[in-house]
């Protein structure tokens, strides 16, 4: 559809466009490094909305909600999007609580070292790790794919561009400059996602033939009862949900909002708003589907889209794929950066913050590699993300009935989150088998905690956890 070289030179030109921007603002304001981790209690309802909507927002919702619905139907579509929406919920209680408790908190993993100890602490930092680890590399390898469907683009040169220009800004300015360039993202994706489905919609034809189609070769897909769409939408939910709680980026916005009301509003908005724009997104894989469109479900909506597509079309999703990554990219990089900068004091605590700062951004450099490396190979990284799942499931019931029981103890965590973890793991595929049971998996892990720590509740128990310890135990970076 477009030349390598065409491809090349826009990418390159809308990666600087979206860069520049934000190194600007960057140098505008040189904040403290408490800024640069967090931005504390400096952003409206506005702000907060957008930032949020664009991090959620990012290239997967191109490739996975269309994908799910080729296999799972309207109930997969509804669970994914589901998924997306109600974290968002749960993080108001939970983000007001940890403001409370821990006014100058920066992540999740100060408060599960302090309520918990080293045990949970490291069993979170490395899923949170490993997690934002996943999620980078598969934005890389979606947007990488997306460039190949339209220009023969080597995939790593794809990605090497994006990831360079993402750092660049995001390293130099923090999450403060990574909000600032949300809102600058969101002027293309939203107006340019009005336009997807509209064009989507005359490329099909209006939703009658694919209804037609789809009645024709896969009505179970419309049957929102159907029970195997049913187990793949609660499959998406339960792993979507849990997974989002344990988000370094959300914590840090939870930390800029200016106060309550503005996580109330920002979070229920970005919410609401993120639920059809998902679940619409999962539609062209019905409709590729009901059209019996050549190609891979993996694919479904580029193959909707790109049979007729006028050169402009071609050219406009350039700036969208980038926004969509780099929207997402930058809140993953600045997330990663948070927690390098907070537990390296931990390990090297009479460290100054320049230097802090300067040891975060190489290792977070050094983590590029492999990401690039990964991405490059075009790898479905459906798995890891599946296991990367899993173990937030097994930890999340620990994790957050801390934030509200004093009665809770550490051993009562590690033991629930090791239960939940090993229920899980043994019915958890293997890689390349048929994930015939990863519901039931995905249940045990997440339900096996909950009785685990229930049962263990109930035997005598005199201590309890003294929360006003926890805003003793966190530094203050404001110097």
């Amino acid at each position: 559809m477009l030349s390598a070289s065409t491809a090349l030179v826009w990418l390159v030109l809308f990666a600087v466009l979206f860069a520049v921007p934000g190194l600007i603002y960057a140098r505008r304001s040189q904040d403290k490094l408490d800024d640069f981790l967090v931005a504390r209690n400096s952003q409206s309802s506005t702000a907060t909305l957008l930032t949020l909507l664009a991090t959620t927002l990012g290239t997967w919702i191109l490739f996975g909600p269309a994908q799910a619905a080729t296999w799972g139907g309207i109930g997969a579509i509804t669970g994914y999007a589901l998924g997306a929406l109600v974290p968002r919920l749960i993080m108001i209680p939970l983000g007001n609580r940890i403001r409370s408790l821990m006014p100058e908190g920066h992540t999740l993993t100060e408060f599960v070292l302090g309520r918990y100890g080293r045990a949970m602490y490291a069993f979170v930092l490395v899923i949170m790790i490993f997690y934002m680890f996943i999620s980078l590399t598969a934005g890389l390898t979606a947007i990488a794919q997306m460039v190949a469907l339209l220009a023969p683009v080597p995939l790593w040169l794809t990605a090497t561009i994006v990831m360079g220009a993402t750092l660049l800004y995001t390293l130099y300015g923090g999450l403060r400059v990574t909000i600032f360039t949300d809102r600058l993202q969101m002027l293309i994706i939203i107006p340019f996602l009005v336009v997807l489905i509209g064009f989507g919609w005359k490329t099909i034809g209006g939703f009658a033939p694919a209804l037609q189609g789809l009645q024709e070769k896969a009505p179970h897909l419309l049957n929102p009862l159907n029970i195997n769409g049913l187990k793949s939408g609660l499959t998406f939910f339960i792993a979507v949900v849990l997974t989002g709680l344990f988000y370094q980026g959300t914590w840090q916005r939870i930390f800029a909002a200016r106060d309550n009301k503005v996580i109330r509003n920002g979070f229920i908005l970005s919410g609401l708003l993120s639920f059809p724009i998902i679940f619409i997104m999962g539609l062209f894989g019905l409709a590729f589907v009901g059209l019996d469109l050549p190609g891979d479900g993996s694919v479904a909506l580029f193959s909707v889209l790109l049979a007729d597509a006028p050169l402009w079309f071609a050219i406009g999703l350039l700036p969208f794929g980038l926004a969509l990554i780099m929207s997402s990219a930058d809140s993953t990089i600045s997330g990663l950066s948070s927690i390098f900068v907070v537990d390296i004091h931990r390990l090297l605590p009479t460290l100054s913050n320049q230097k802090l700062l300067l040891l975060s951004r190489w290792l977070i450099i050094l983590l590029s590699v492999p990401v690039l490396i990964a991405a490059a190979q075009g790898y479905s990284i459906l798995y890891l993300f599946l296991l990367a799942d899993l173990l937030c499931c097994a930890a999340a019931f620990p994790v957050f009935f801390g934030f509200y029981s004093a009665r809770y103890q550490s051993y009562n965590a590690a033991l629930s989150t090791l239960g939940g973890l090993s229920a899980g793991l043994l019915m958890f595929p293997a890689p390349g088998a048929p994930t015939t049971y990863l519901l039931e998996s995905f249940l045990l892990a997440s339900l096996v905690p909950v009785a685990i720590s229930l049962t263990l509740l109930l035997l005598p128990n005199k201590k309890h956890f003294d929360f006003s310890v926890l805003a003793q135990r966190v530094r203050n970076f404001q110097g």
